[in-house]
């Protein structure tokens, strides 16, 4: 089995291999260590300005396109090093699909359960994509971390599964309960790569402190619109077969 880990900025051509076989990877160090607290601090402020909460317990909050309502959660978004890595694993070139902070609640009860992330969204089918989940907080196994089903990613014809349903995805895939799973605790400024085909959940929160990240979604450039409800496009009403681009979806090099 090939390393699921990686050291930035060693992106070796054996960890682009393992992450396009098996639709995952975890970087350590993406984020320098003398720039996390300003990136978790203007997370925490804007899910507050927002009104989302880490003190309830529901599954998780989030914030979408949080690059858009404050500069220095936007300078992490658009950070150098996700764009450089990501399109390094890819092998395409890429512009942001939407970030969102994703925050869970001290002794949280509720895991998010297996599930791919492609479906939810409004491309077409196999368009070129990786999510970034960088951990501003240390996330052991207990604050929530994740866990990836290795190879998962080669399969993209399910359809969208319930994040709340531990039996969703493999009422559709069962011989895929009895794969592997890869669990990958994160220091803050860790991070993981996934592709969106990629099975994955995250641990509930059982520790006395929030769980911060923020993922940052990317897709191909070339990406189209499918007719699908979405937060993100629904407001730009674009048309079937429209390329997603422009101010709302940056270019991110590569």
């Amino acid at each position: 089995m090939m390393n699921h880990t990686v050291t930035f900025p060693e992106i070796t051509a054996e960890a682009i291999a393992s992450y396009r076989q098996n639709g995952f990877i975890r970087v350590r160090g993406l984020i320098p260590a003398d720039e996390v607290a300003a990136y978790r601090e203007a997370v925490v402020r804007v899910a507050q300005g927002t009104g989302v909460s880490a003190g309830d317990n529901q599954t998780f909050k989030q914030v979408v396109n949080a690059w858009r309502l404050d500069e220095t959660v936007r300078r992490l978004t658009l950070h150098p090093n996700i764009g450089r890595v990501a399109a390094q694993l890819v092998g395409a070139p890429l512009r942001l699909w939407h970030d969102h902070i994703l925050i869970k609640a001290p002794q949280n009860k509720a895991p998010t359960f297996f599930h791919q992330d492609q479906q939810y969204w409004p491309h077409e089918k196999g368009a070129a994509n990786t999510s970034c989940w960088i951990a501003l907080t240390d996330v052991p196994e207990r604050r929530g971390c994740m866990s990836f089903i290795p190879g998962s990613n080669h399969r993209q014809d399910l359809q969208a599964q319930n994040l709340m349903d531990a039996t969703s995805l493999f009422s559709q895939w069962p011989e895929l309960e009895f794969e592997e799973k890869v669990t990958l605790p994160l220091r803050a400024g860790d991070c993981t790569f996934h592709d969106g085909r990629c099975a994955h959940m995250a641990n509930d929160n059982a520790t006395n402190e929030p769980r911060v990240a923020l993922s940052v979604i990317m897709m191909g450039r070339d990406t189209r619109y499918r007719q699908w409800a979405h937060v993100v496009t629904d407001p730009l009403k674009p048309s079937v077969g429209q390329v997603l681009e422009g101010e709302m979806f940056p270019d991110l090099g590569g």
